[in-house]
């Protein structure tokens, strides 16, 4: 046996051509390795597609927008509340602070309107001299609340756009999708391709990114509008708290000097 196997003559080994090497690489760096052109693919998408993902992108922008701005006017008020929550219970005088929430040179918001709704309020009915106590009272209250639901309204605003933006955008990016698979089965129909992956893969592509960009969209919508509305909810429960122990401090004035 060790005797046959000496007997083999001995192989050569020939190295490869260059030529195959060459397409050896090309092939290990082919296509599928490739990174997606997304501009390239929204270029060769079709109308309806295109049209479909500018608008996406146009509601994309509003919700960032609204989202930038609703932040800083939530931050805002915190601030100006807490500012004023600050004044008020070191013990000022409420004549002083109405005095300063009252000056027309600067804009009154958040508690410091609803504080000098109320306080001008009580003073005007307690300036007639003839109703009691608890009508005044409840003229102030009137008052707080008109002032707190304005308030309130303002923080509001733009919340709803924020929230069909965030729930609209996928299935905006789901018709883009529809569309973009319909027209790619009926080129390849009109083409007479054979129903290969390299013939429906680009229509294929382009669909799917519509509904990429619709979750891109909503995503961030939808996050937003949960955050804000819990801030909201928490910023006007310290409204009604304020307005109520407002309301005590009325109360008792009134009784300490009728």
């Amino acid at each position: 046996m060790i005797a046959t196997l000496l007997a083999l003559p001995a192989t050569v080994v020939q190295a490869l051509p260059e030529e195959a090497v060459g397409l050896a690489a090309e092939a290990a760096t082919g296509p599928g390795h490739q990174g997606i052109n997304y501009l390239s693919l929204m270029a060769k998408a079709s109308l309806p597609v295109q049209l479909i993902v500018l608008l996406l992108l146009i509601g994309s922008l509003m919700s960032w927008v609204i989202i930038f701005r609703k932040q800083r006017a939530l931050k805002l008020a915190n601030q100006a509340a807490d500012e004023f929550e600050n004044r008020f219970w070191s013990g000022a005088d409420l004549g002083k602070l109405y005095s300063a929430a009252s000056d027309r040179n600067r804009a009154v918001e958040g508690l410091e309107a609803i504080f000098e709704a109320g306080y001008r309020e009580y003073t005007r009915l307690r300036g007639r001299g003839r109703l009691d106590a608890r009508a005044q009272l409840e003229g102030a209250q009137r008052a707080m609340r008109t002032s707190y639901t304005r308030e309130v309204d303002v923080l509001e605003r733009n919340l709803e756009t924020l929230a069909n933006i965030g729930s609209t955008a996928p299935y905006v990016g789901l018709v883009g999708t529809v569309f973009g698979i319909m027209v790619t089965m009926h080129d390849m129909v009109n083409s007479g391709e054979s129903a290969g992956i390299a013939a429906v893969a680009p229509g294929i592509s382009e669909a799917l990114f519509a509904t990429a960009i619709g979750l891109f969209v909503a995503i961030p919508a939808s996050w937003a509008y949960n955050r804000f509305t819990t801030r909201l909810e928490r910023l006007s429960v310290r409204y009604e708290t304020f307005a109520e122990e407002f309301s005590s401090i009325l109360q008792r004035q009134s009784a300490s000097e009728d």
